[in-house]
């Protein structure tokens, strides 16, 4: 293993996440020293079968799936993509979120499963608000696939409104993900976002998403 070797595990939610981390991100970590593996959470494991993998409900899941990650020394780094939008209200941090800006909020849980965590190898980060957050970013790129259908103008309309696609807010009918099913209904999730997020890059959507660009910041600072 030679000195400049650097093995990065990310840990993700579901299929889309899979894509994205794939076709966009993998060859920017690549670009800049990292070995890349990556793996869908197991949400359950029968005796007998295949596990089953994306989504996760509990904390105690979570956990365990990273605490099994962890036991790999080979691995420098696992960081984990998951939404902040129904991420399990059973996670350290989430009981006691400050009132506070959604930046402070969602910061004050990572360090929370840092701490719980207790590795220092562990860099999570929680999407604000869901992945389709990061669509909304790519809203001229999707309006590229849509090509006639006032997509784009309706997602940087509600961008504009909240002050930019992070903040794009996560009620139950309002999430960044609600809105582009009520906003387009032949949308897919698995093939039009990652489309559009690979089209925009990670410049131009860590421009656009300070949290998203803090985390690749503390990726880049252990390469």
């Amino acid at each position: 293993m030679t000195a400049e070797y650097r093995h990065l595990h990310l840990l993700v939610e579901g299929q889309t996440e899979e894509t994205v981390v794939n076709n966009v991100l993998e060859p920017y970590l690549q670009d800049r020293g990292w070995t890349i593996t990556k793996s869908i959470v197991t949400t359950k494991r029968p005796t007998a079968g295949p596990a089953s993998h994306g989504g996760v409900s509990s904390w105690a899941k979570l956990e365990h799936e990273i605490r099994l990650l962890l036991r790999n020394s080979d691995i420098h780094t696992l960081t984990i993509l998951f939404d902040y939008y129904g991420f399990p209200r059973d996670s350290p941090g989430m009981g006691n979120r400050p009132s506070s800006s959604v930046y402070e909020r969602v910061e004050h849980v990572e360090k929370a499963l840092v701490s719980a965590i207790s590795d220092t190898r562990f860099v999570p980060h929680l999407i604000l608000h869901e992945l389709e957050t990061w669509v909304f970013a790519a809203a001229e790129q999707l309006g590229w696939l849509f090509s006639g259908s006032g997509l784009t103008e309706r997602l940087l309309k509600d961008v504009e409104g909240a002050g930019g696609p992070e903040l794009v807010n996560d009620g139950p009918n309002t999430a960044p993900s609600k809105r582009l099913a009520r906003y387009c209904a032949s949308y897919s999730k698995t093939n039009d976002g990652p489309l559009a997020i690979a089209d925009l890059g990670i410049e131009g959507l860590a421009a656009q998403c300070p949290h998203f660009a803090a985390w690749l910041a503390e990726l880049g600072s252990r390469a």
